[in-house]
């Protein structure tokens, strides 16, 4: 009786152990891939507005670029970040593949993007802003950035695993305006 005892508790113990190590590190988002296709932002216009002499919206004006490259996972893809003329900033990523992962977030952060391992770890070590969870490890995609962001402080952005505190891949930003 006592031996079926600790087999049983062996047997849950291993089964508690198994979900926990599924729910860490979810293995299957490696095989399952998630599109979205966001159009550009753009100015919404009425009817009434076309027709009168109110001046149609601007388009947004584009304040930096960049391009993803690869870290922990083989990414690759554009960076955009659009001012719409109110103001307001949107993140946009054109083209992204990486893999899919847990807990995936786009970070804009003040670390230099470095090749290879030496810029796997960096991107929440110093100032950062979370424009959000990744939506989708493939497509184009839209990240409206805090109200308030002061891109002078911010020169890159990483996909960025927070539950393993790890980039997939950064692009540098270039200033456009």
């Amino acid at each position: 009786m006592k031996r079926k005892r600790v087999l049983a508790v062996l047997a849950a113990g291993l089964l508690v152990a198994v979900a926990a190590g599924l729910y860490w590190f979810q293995p299957w988002k490696l095989w399952v891939d998630e599109t979205v296709q966001e159009s550009l932002p753009l100015p919404q216009t009425s009817a009434q507005t076309t027709e009168s002499a109110v001046p149609a919206p601007k388009k947004p004006t584009l304040v930096a670029t960049g391009e993803l490259i690869s870290h922990e996972h083989e990414t690759s893809g554009g960076v955009r970040i659009l001012r719409a003329e109110d103001g307001s900033m949107v993140l946009r990523l054109e083209n992204l593949d990486t893999s899919n992962g847990p807990d995936l977030r786009v970070l804009l952060t003040d670390a230099p993007v470095l090749p290879g391992k030496d810029g796997w770890f960096v991107f929440d070590d110093g100032a950062h802003v979370s424009a959000g969870k990744l939506k989708g490890n493939k497509g184009s995609q839209n990240y409206t950035l805090p109200a308030g962001t002061d891109l002078t402080r911010y020169s890159s952005v990483s996909i960025w695993c927070d539950r393993f505190d790890v980039s997939f891949g950064a692009a540098q930003l270039t200033k456009t305006s």
